[in-house]
């Protein structure tokens, strides 16, 4: 897969607090999983590859509103996300209590993602890309190569693999700068996920390989 800055696109899937942050909440799940692949770390890395070598950024979000609570049904997942209420926000046009909050973006991605550049595309309601319009944005800058990176590995991200596969797109997943659950009883989401990661994607390379390819 050619990387370069013509037609490949940086893809970071929720670079929130509720799953990035030790006071998010989801933290007691991902934590581990995010301290041993240094999954910030190598996000903002990334993030400033993308930025220093002319790569369009975008974001795909996940946000809830109150709107959504009143949803008849949930899997497995959605319901705990429903439960903790992450990414909660006020409403579709309410800030309030935003900033700092768990769906809020870590600070130190805020200069990468707020430079007035970035796309951050609206939000996806479950796992994949089929209910927000990145694959719209995407399509209207002729971009057909994917960089993909963020969280949850085994869910929100690869659910945005599989899509972009069968949308069309190349896509190379960065295996060090993403994350996942490890369950008690569901198992350890990242090992499910490298495995099909390998089976669907067009590539999967470390930070480090991705960061030298981008220049």
């Amino acid at each position: 897969m050619n990387i370069n800055n013509n037609d490949t696109a940086v893809v970071v899937i929720d670079p929130q607090n509720d799953v990035l942050s030790e006071t998010g909440v989801s933290w007691d799940l991902v934590g581990a999983s995010v301290k041993d692949n240094k999954t910030v770390e190598n996000i903002e890395r990334i993030f400033k590859a993308a930025k220093q070598n002319e790569f369009e950024v975008f974001v795909s979000p996940h946000y809830y509103y109150p709107t959504d609570y009143t949803w008849k049904f949930a899997g497995t997942v959605e319901q705990m996300m429903l439960k903790s209420r992450e990414f909660d926000r006020k409403g579709a046009l309410n800030l309030d209590s935003f900033l700092g909050s768990g769906a809020d973006w870590l600070d130190r991605y805020k200069p990468f993602i707020e430079d007035g550049l970035t796309i951050v595309v609206s939000p996806h309601k479950v796992y994949g890309p089929q209910s927000n319009d990145l694959v719209l944005q995407l399509r209207k800058r002729h971009l057909s190569k994917v960089i993909l990176l963020g969280m949850l590995a085994n869910i929100c991200v690869e659910a945005h693999l599989r899509d972009l596969i069968e949308q069309g797109f190349e896509v190379l997943v960065v295996k060090d700068a993403t994350a996942a659950p490890q369950h008690p009883e569901l198992g350890d989401g990242y090992k499910a996920a490298l495995i099909n990661f390998g089976y669907i994607a067009n590539a999967v390379l470390s930070t480090d390989e991705v960061v030298k390819a981008m220049k």
